[in-house]
């Protein structure tokens, strides 16, 4: 049982890509609990001193708010469990599972989840950029979407509109990694549902609708303030939003997730929702999302910290 004297380790940065974001995400949480009178302290993530300073600053628990890279591909958790130290969030499998779109895509496909048609390529695979242009064209038409299976924060998804975009697509996907997925672009509304476990029981939150003001949910678009409006609850009527929800929770059970996690779906224009991919550690910025579905159910953000960290084990 967690007490308000325990040392808290709140986890963030590291060597991700999005390092910056997990800072922010950390410090907001970090603050958060202190506000509810725990004794949380930050920790930059360094990898092979980690053990070391949750030792040295004999930390009970750790609450994980490291975005990409060791955060949410199992790393820090098999760590952590190594060790026999608690921390919020998914597991091992299901966080190295959720980090990889690629792994993620079989999951959802194999259990017959509504999911984008796709192409998994692998690096070694795509020597011949032109025949593979040639081959997306033909599956997929334009616009197709085109994503590097192991980053989030949208790092490394590009929606090319004209063929002479999918070879420089492809190439920026394949810098960030070794399998690049190509899927068919869904023309619809861009939701998301955050997911509490409590008591064995999954809840969804409020289904949002995202509406990102340059048409693209991208990096700028999700962490400038201003640049997307978000409908919370999204105006979609009891039937759809039940949809909605239902893919969402499916998801979560297929893919092993545990604690707060948030599904990406698409809703094309027959109300048919495709999921795109989970989220094991959600921002926990001024503009993210799980913070906003809680709040439309009268959760605050400390209580929503506080519920997160009561999860962790």
């Amino acid at each position: 049982m967690i007490t308000k004297n325990d040392v808290i380790a709140v986890v963030l940065g590291g060597p991700s890509s999005e390092a910056e974001i997990s800072r922010v995400t950390g410090g907001a949480i970090a603050t958060a609990l202190r506000e509810k009178g725990y004794n949380a302290k930050e920790v930059e993530l360094v990898p092979d001193r980690l053990l070391a300073t949750l030792h040295a600053m004999n930390a009970k628990v750790v609450f994980n708010a490291v975005h990409g890279k060791y955060g949410e591909d199992g790393r820090l958790q098999s760590i952590l469990e190594a060790a026999g130290i608690p921390y919020t969030g998914c597991g091992v499998l299901a966080s190295a599972v959720s980090m990889d779109k690629s792994a993620t895509k079989r999951y959802l496909q194999s259990a017959g989840i509504s999911t984008p048609r796709c192409l998994i390529i692998n690096k070694r695979e795509a020597e011949d950029l032109a025949a593979l242009k040639a081959h997306i064209l033909e599956a997929f038409g334009l616009p197709v979407v085109i994503k590097a299976a192991t980053q989030g924060s949208s790092i490394g998804v590009v929606i090319p509109k004209e063929s002479e975009e999918i070879e420089p697509a492809l190439k920026e996907a394949f810098s960030y990694s070794e399998n690049v997925l190509v899927e068919e672009c869904i023309k619809g509304k861009e939701l998301t549902v955050a997911l509490m476990e409590e008591k064995d029981e999954i809840k969804p939150l409020p289904v949002i609708w995202i509406a990102p003001h340059s048409g693209a949910y991208d990096f700028h678009s999700k962490y400038t303030k201003g640049a997307t409006d978000y409908h919370c609850p999204a105006p979609l009527g009891d039937e759809v939003t039940a949809h909605v929800q239902a893919l969402a929770v499916a998801a979560y059970k297929v893919l092993g997730l545990s604690g707060v996690a948030r599904i990406d779906v698409m809703l094309d224009e027959h109300n048919q929702g495709y999921v795109l991919e989970a989220n094991t550690v959600p921002g926990m910025t001024a503009t993210s999302l799980v913070p906003k579905a809680a709040a439309a159910v009268g959760i605050s953000f400390p209580d929503l910290c506080e519920k997160i960290l009561l999860s962790a084990k």
